[in-house]
C-alpha cells in the first residue's frame, strides 16, 4: 500500500497525495483551500490563474462541465452512425489533443481506430491504400487551420476522386470536427461533408469529452454515454475540500514540482487503461511548461523499463479498477497511484493539471511557444530548407551535432556512440533528454526502443516523441518550460514522397521542413541538439539501437 491513504469518488481513487504533499515545507493543498480553489474552479473562476491569464481562462473553463453539454451529441452521433453504416474503416486526421484522447479510448476499449497524426509520406501512404472505399475520415482540427490535418484532408480528397467517386460522392466519406466559425467549417459546407462542432470553450488539451474525443470513437464503436456518465459521476466530488481526487491530485503535483520532483514518470499499472500516459504527457507538459517553470512528463512503457524513478522524479501509476487484494501502483515503487474509470480519468485529471496550475503560478490554458515551431517551418518550405554538412557520417547515419551553451570548446564528435557520449554527458544532474523522431511510428517503430536504452545509460528522465505529433503537446514544454533539455532529433531519407494535393510541396518536404524548423527554435534557445539521418531507415534504426545497448551496457558495469 502507499503511504498517505487514498481519497476517491465515484469509483477513481488517488492513493499516496497525503505524502507527497506533506513533504513539502508549507502544504499546497491547505494553500490551496485557504483560497477556496477547489469552489472556484468548479465555479469557472477566471481570476485562480492571476490578471495575466484572465482573459485567456475566461473562454478555456468550458472543461469543468462539458460532459453535460456533450451529451446533446449523443442523437446526432447515433443518427450519423446509422447514415454511414457501410463505411466501417474509421481514420481519425488529427494532432494533439484531438487524437491522443479518441486514440486511448478506442485502444482501452478495443475498438478499431486508424489515427493519422503525421506527415511521414509512408505512414500517410499507408493510410491510404487501407480499405479507402470503405473508410469514413474524421476530420478534426479546433482551429481549423492544422498544417497537418489539412494536409491529411487534401490527401484523402484527392484519393477519392482518384478512385472514381464524384465530389458529391467523396463528400460523405468525410466527419469534420472544428470550433463554430472556423476556416474548416466553411471547407465542410464547399466539401458536402458531415459536420459535428465542438465546445468553443474548450482548449484542444482539455477536450476529451467533447466532439473531438467522441465523434472518431462513437463512429468505431464505443458506448461513449458511459465515459460521461463517468465523468458526471465524479464531478460532484471536484468542489469539495475532501474526497476530491482532482484536488489531492493536483496538489500533489504541484507540490513535488515546487520542491524538486519536476519530472513525473507516468507508468501503466497494467489494469486496463491502454495509452492514457501519451494523452496526460501532451495535457501536462503544454499545460505547465512555460515562462521558465513546468511539469516535465515522462511516459515509461512499462513497470520495468528505466527511468520510471529517480530523486527529481514523481512516479505516478494509472490503470483501472483494481482488483480485489491488489496494492496500488502495480509493483512499482510509486509515490502517486491513481485508479478508476477512464472518463474519470479525463477529469481528474484536467482538474489537477489546472490546479497545478495554481501552485506553479502559470496560465495553464495558453501555448505562448508553439507557434514557433510552426512559424520556421512555414519560411522553410518557402525559402528552402537550409544546406547542412554532416558532422559524422557512421554506417549510414550521418550525424548533425549542434553544441549548447558552455559545448563550443568539447571536441567534436567523430562517430554515433561518441555523439551520444557527448549528448548524454550534457545532461547534468537536472537535466533531462528528449527524442523526436521523425519517421513513420508503424513501420519505424523499433526506435521507440531507443528510450529506455538511453535512459539506461544516462541514468535521467528520457522522454520519446513521433514528429510532428509533439509539436503539439510536448514541443511547448521543450522551448517555454525549464531549459535543462538535451535534444535527439532522429529524421530518415524519403523513398517514396506524396504530394500534398493542392500544395507547391510535398509531404516528405514538410515533414523536413518541420524538422528543421524546431531544430532551430531549440538551437536558438542555446540548448544541444544531435540531429540523427537514416539514409536507409531499415538498416539505421538497428545501428542506432545496438549503439545504445552497447552505451547501457557500459553505463551498468560503471555503476557500483
Amino acid at each position: 500500500m502507499l503511504d498517505g491513504g487514498c481519497e476517491g469518488a465515484a469509483g477513481l481513487a488517488v492513493y499516496g497525495a497525503e505524502t507527497v504533499d506533506a513533504s513539502a515545507p508549507a502544504s499546497a493543498r491547505a494553500a490551496l483551500l485557504a483560497d477556496d480553489v477547489p469552489g472556484r474552479l468548479v465555479r469557472k473562476d477566471p481570476t485562480l490563474w492571476g490578471p495575466e491569464a484572465q482573459d485567456e481562462a475566461a473562454i478555456r473553463l468550458g472543461w469543468v462541465d462539458t460532459f453535460r453539454r456533450s451529451r446533446e451529441l449523443l442523437p446526432q452521433l447515433a443518427e450519423l452512425k446509422a447514415e454511414l453504416g457501410d463505411l466501417d474503416h474509421v481514420v481519425l486526421a488529427g494532432m494533439g489533443g484531438s487524437s491522443l484522447a479518441p486514440e486511448v479510448i478506442t485502444r482501452t476499449l478495443g475498438k478499431p481506430l486508424t489515427v493519422l497524426d503525421t506527415t511521414d509520406p509512408g505512414q500517410v501512404r499507408a493510410a491510404l491504400g487501407d480499405r479507402l472505399l470503405r473508410s469514413v475520415v474524421v476530420v478534426a482540427s479546433k482551429s481549423g487551420s492544422t498544417v497537418e490535418t489539412d494536409s491529411h484532408r487534401r490527401a484523402y480528397w484527392q484519393a477519392f476522386l482518384d478512385a472514381g467517386l464524384t465530389e458529391a460522392e467523396a463528400g460523405r466519406h468525410f466527419v469534420i470536427v472544428t470550433d463554430p466559425g472556423s476556416p474548416l467549417a466553411k471547407t465542410a459546407a464547399e466539401m458536402g461533408a458531415f459536420v459535428l462542432l465542438a465546445d468553443p470553450d474548450v482548449g484542444g488539451r482539455y477536450s476529451a469529452l467533447t466532439a473531438f474525443g467522441l465523434v472518431p470513437a462513437a463512429l468505431a464503436g464505443v458506448d461513449v454515454a458511459e465515459l460521461l456518465d463517468q465523468a458526471e459521476a465524479l464531478a460532484a466530488a471536484l468542489g469539495g475540500d475532501r474526497d476530491n481526487p482532482g484536488l489531492a491530485l493536483g496538489a500533489a503535483l504541484g507540490a513535488a514540482a515546487t520542491t524538486g520532483r519536476d519530472k513525473v514518470a507516468l507508468v501503466s499499472d497494467g489494469t486496463g487503461i491502454d495509452g492514457l500516459g501519451d494523452w496526460i504527457e501532451q495535457l501536462i507538459a503544454e499545460s505547465t511548461g512555460k515562462s521558465g517553470v513546468g511539469i516535465l512528463p515522462v511516459v515509461v512503457e512499462d513497470p520495468g523499463s528505466p527511468g520510471a524513478t529517480g530523486p527529481d522524479v514523481l512516479t505516478v501509476t494509472y490503470g483501472g479498477g483494481l482488483p480485489a487484494g491488489a496494492v496500488p501502483g502495480g509493483g512499482v515503487r510509486a509515490q502517486l497511484a491513481v485508479n478508476g474509470p477512464l472518463g474519470a480519468q479525463f477529469l481528474t485529471w484536467e482538474y489537477a493539471t489546472a490546479v497545478a496550475g495554481v501552485v506553479l503560478g502559470i496560465d495553464p490554458f495558453n501555448q505562448p511557444n508553439v507557434t514557433e515551431s510552426k512559424e520556421n517551418t512555414n519560411r522553410l518550405l518557402g525559402s528552402g530548407l537550409p544546406v547542412e554538412s554532416p558532422t559524422f557520417v557512421d554506417a549510414g547515419i550521418e550525424g548533425y551535432w549542434s553544441p549548447g551553451a558552455g559545448q563550443q570548446d568539447a571536441p567534436v564528435p567523430g562517430d554515433l556512440a561518441g555523439a551520444l557520449r557527448l549528448l548524454l554527458a550534457g545532461l547534468g544532474e537536472d537535466g533531462y533528454l528528449a527524442v523526436m523522431a521523425y519517421l513513420d511510428r508503424f513501420a519505424d517503430a523499433k526506435a521507440g526502443q531507443v528510450r529506455p536504452g538511453l535512459a539506461a545509460a544516462s541514468g535521467r528522465p528520457v522522454t520519446f516523441g513521433w514528429g510532428p505529433r509533439f509539436l503539439h503537446s510536448t514541443g511547448q514544454y521543450h522551448k517555454g518550460g525549464p531549459q535543462l533539455g538535451s535534444f535527439l532529433q532522429i529524421t530518415g531519407d524519403v523513398v517514396d514522397d506524396l504530394p500534398v494535393p493542392g500544395k507547391p510541396y510535398t509531404f516528405g518536404q514538410l515533414q523536413a521542413a518541420q524538422a528543421a524548423g524546431d531544430r532551430q527554435a531549440l538551437a536558438e534557445r542555446d540548448r544541444p541538439v544531435l540531429r540523427l539521418h537514416l539514409t536507409d531507415r531499415a538498416a539505421g534504426v538497428p545501428r542506432l539501437l545496438d549503439v545504445v545497448r552497447g552505451l547501457a551496457e557500459v553505463s551498468e558495469e560503471g555503476r557500483p
